[in-house]
């Protein structure tokens, strides 16, 4: 990869954003771009800082930990991310390590993030919902939402900032919309409940463009920033 290759993707993913949030009618300075960093060295990720990407998000913790030791002397500035699959077990090295957390779709987990981050800056977290109904997802059916996330927005040392969604993938514009207008409707629903929320987390390489047309705050990019993930060995 060429030294200018990170910042010319950047500046693809950009333009791409920019040219869904001009079709929208929005502005594309309120959808944030995270990195999706997943299997890729620490030098790829320090590449893409340079450019100016500020977001990375990672999947794994055992691989995540290192990555953000590695990064932190040099690039302070990053806000970390954690946007897998989250266990209970792992809660305590997320609590201290990552300023965000977008899987969160059981009480009993975000209960244990708000005891381990005590004494620390509030953690802040998204409610991962299963919005196309997959039984291999991750998420809260939505009819749970609603008891979910007020409780999520009572507990100490976490932000409730909003909700995130994975879909299924989709052939069509249209097809990639539906989905992700439910997750735009449910939080829509949650603040007319009175909570104070912000935050979409949906979209990704495929669907950006869908996404940020539904009202994406934030777009978690991998393969279009980074390239082809590497191959397990």
């Amino acid at each position: 990869m060429t030294e200018t290759e990170p910042c010319q993707r950047l500046r693809e993913v950009r333009a791409r954003i920019a040219a869904a949030a001009a079709a929208a009618g929005r502005d594309s300075a309120g959808v944030r771009l995270l990195a999706v960093s997943k299997t890729f060295a620490p030098a790829a990720l320090a590449a893409l800082a340079a450019c100016g990407q500020r977001d990375f998000g990672e999947n794994y913790l055992q691989e995540a930990l290192p990555k953000i030791a590695a990064l932190r002397a040099d690039h302070p500035e990053l806000c970390w991310h954690f946007i897998g699959p989250l266990q209970s077990n792992k809660t305590r090295d997320v609590a201290a390590h990552f300023d965000w957390v977008h899987s969160v779709d059981r009480l009993s987990l975000a209960q244990r993030l708000s005891r381990q981050r005590e004494g620390r800056a509030p953690l802040q977290v998204c409610v991962q919902v299963n919005v196309s109904g997959e039984a291999s997802k991750s998420g809260v059916e939505p009819a749970q939402l609603p008891e979910l996330a007020r409780a999520v927005a009572q507990l100490p040392n976490l932000r409730l900032r909003g909700l995130m969604a994975i879909p299924a993938p989709a052939p069509t514009l249209a097809a990639q919309r539906a989905p992700l207008a439910r997750l735009r409707e449910l939080l829509e629903e949650l603040r007319r409940a009175g909570l104070d929320l912000d935050t979409l987390s949906m979209g990704m390489s495929a669907d950006l463009e869908a996404a940020v047309l539904e009202g994406a705050t934030l777009v978690r990019v991998g393969s279009a920033l980074f390239g082809a993930r590497p191959k397990p060995v």
